[in-house]
């Protein structure tokens, strides 16, 4: 392809509402444009990218077994409204009537419409296991999209399905799609690591998600440094507490006079103690339920944790009205001791020997409150675990706090869905049993961006060689005979051995074109002008070498087997272990 004949309209400064390392680098690079609020065109470096990714997961699920299907985007209201979904997926569905008044709504996932075709197609266990997979447009009113392609309101996924007999069969279709997805981001080039997660609306036993390390990531995920266990933080757990080594059954709480110290900091700093003595205490409401939780004063309440707890969807802050109600002080003062709520006391909070708690009235705090003395309450992990917190999985192992961006995520789903939906096979006893489920996306057009955030430098886009539009840039410098002949011989020889190559023949100085180059991300830059042949031959530089000095001259007429064997070798190195 030559650039005089392409549409890359690169761009110097990326546009005010670029929010994220991906949006801005695809933006200026000509990948994407905006059509409106978490909606995106992509021009045509973007489509080469986002068919590089589509090949790749394409492949790895072909060869684990899976057979491809496409589901409509488009779906009656009635499947959802079967399993409660068009209710519980909120202001999140986008919905819409058809001229008959009929509801419908844009797919966010598909687990109901598979589920239907397999109520339909499987009747027996002779038809099972079945895997089917699709890469289709998904529709999701997000509230705040961001980041360009990473929190879209359209976006390409892949999701799979898998179909099985009983639950030990089940896991095995799991199995392979891990084993699956772990190859499709080895062939990316992705750092990532594979954490257990909340299963959230999809329902099911269990989930575990592929986060891809980056900074800028909006998850958080703990992962042990001496072992493999990792969890998303809203899961996550560590070890066990020990008990409190005194538990002194005599005695009863101080109260203090506090006056104007509703947090933490103020009443440590008042009290000259140290956080961790604390006892921190907050309300929330869990549907018409007003509801306690405490945690220790350095530590976070987990609302995942909390909301599981208590066996609800969500929970929510109180407000400084229901605070009062439920305590009678302002906020910042409440605490276990007396309180006639329901009460959630985080394991750690309740190893706590002796703390500091409000008094549950304005402007006091109790000093010397001794849990399982002074108050009762359900012992629960309702904490996010910290760095340095001690490894559940291992005696000798901390806990470290990474920021990920959420590239896949499999569910175990078990019968969630079946039974609703009288999706049922006979055994081989001829007794009717539901079919047991699996689920499996990845974010197909979340990737591009995803390893835009992962690979990048000042300059611009650091493509893996398996994602990359081209696979070679050829920066042409001067129109003259000897120079045109030399790019059109190697650009020819190159495309011979399947090689796809972006040719800059513009009319644009040097340095523009460097910078594009840098820009767009190709992983080997050719460049082709009077004074390389004048030195002996092209040169050759990789993306990611910086110094223009470093770059390699060949001849002309080994150039192009040389730059195979370069494009070769890298993509070799992305190779499934």
């Amino acid at each position: 392809m030559r650039l005089t004949h392409a549409l890359v309209p690169t761009l110097k400064e990326a546009p005010a509402d670029a929010t994220s390392v991906s949006h801005t680098l695809l933006l200026r690079a000509g990948y994407i444009r905006r059509v409106g609020a978490g909606i995106y065109s992509y021009l045509p470096l973007g489509v080469r990218v986002l068919r590089n990714v589509e090949r790749i997961v394409r492949e790895e699920m072909d060869k684990a077994g899976a057979l491809e299907v496409l589901l409509p985007a488009l779906l009656p209201a009635d499947y959802f409204r079967e399993t409660g979904r068009w209710h519980l997926f909120g202001d999140n569905l986008l919905r819409l009537k058809d001229r008959k008044g009929s509801d419908y709504h844009l797919g966010p996932t598909h687990e109901e419409i598979i589920t239907d075709m397999a109520r339909r197609e499987v009747h027996s266990y002779r038809d099972l296991p079945k895997n089917l997979y699709q890469v289709q447009t998904k529709f999701r009113d997000e509230p705040r999209p961001r980041g360009g392609l990473l929190r879209c309101r359209e976006f390409t996924m892949k999701d799979a399905y898998s179909f099985d007999v009983d639950e030990e069969r089940a896991k095995l279709s799991y199995e392979k799609m891990r084993v699956a997805y772990t190859r499709i981001f080895d062939r990316m080039g992705l750092s990532y690591r594979m954490v257990s997660a909340d299963s959230g609306a999809m329902g099911g036993s269990g989930s575990a998600e592929f986060q891809v390390l980056v900074q800028s990531g909006e998850d958080f995920i703990a992962a042990c440094g001496h072992c493999d266990y990792a969890a998303n933080l809203e899961v996550a757990v560590t070890a066990e507490p020990p008990p409190a080594a005194t538990q002194n059954k005599d005695g009863a709480p101080e109260k203090v006079h506090t006056p104007k110290a509703g947090t933490i900091e103020k009443v440590s700093a008042f009290l000259g103690a140290s956080p961790d003595v604390f006892l921190k205490s907050l309300i929330y409401l869990a549907g018409e339920e007003v509801v306690m939780a405490v945690v220790c004063g350095n530590d976070e309440i987990n609302e995942v944790k909390l909301a599981k707890a208590l066996g609800v969807g969500e929970v929510v802050l109180a407000s400084p009205d229901d605070v009062w109600r439920a305590t009678g002080a302002k906020v910042g003062f409440a605490g276990p001791v007396g309180f006639k709520g329901k009460l959630l006391v985080d394991r750690a909070a309740k190893a706590l020997p002796l703390g500091i708690s409000g008094a549950n009235e304005t402007d006091y705090h109790f000093k010397n409150v001794q849990p399982g003395r002074d108050f009762e309450g359900e012992i629960v992990d309702i904490r996010s675990v910290r760095a340095g917190d001690p490894c559940p999985n291992c005696a000798d192992g901390k806990l470290e706090v990474y920021r990920g961006i959420e590239a896949g995520h499999i569910f175990l789903l078990g019968t969630h869905y079946s039974e609703k939906m009288g999706a049922t096979f006979l055994d081989d006893s001829g007794e009717t049993k539901p079919v047991v489920m699996g689920c499996y996306g990845i974010g197909v057009s979340r990737l591009v961006a995803t390893a835009v955030e992962q690979f990048n430098d000042a300059n611009g886009i650091l493509w893996p060689a398996s994602l990359a539009p081209y696979q070679v840039a050829i920066v042409q410098l001067g129109s003259e005979p000897e120079v045109i002949t030399a790019v059109a011989e190697v650009e020819a020889a190159l495309e011979a051995r399947g090689i796809s190559v972006l040719v800059d023949d513009r009319e644009e100085r040097p340095g523009v074109k460097f910078k594009d180059a840098d820009l767009v991300g190709i992983p080997l830059r050719v460049t082709i002008g009077k004074k390389s042949l004048e030195r002996g031959g092209v040169e050759l530089k990789p993306r990611t070498e910086t110094d223009p000095k470093k770059a390699e001259l060949v001849a002309v007429e080994k150039a192009p087997q040389t730059i195979a064997d370069r494009v070769a070798a890298l993509a070799k190195s992305l190779e499934p272990k």
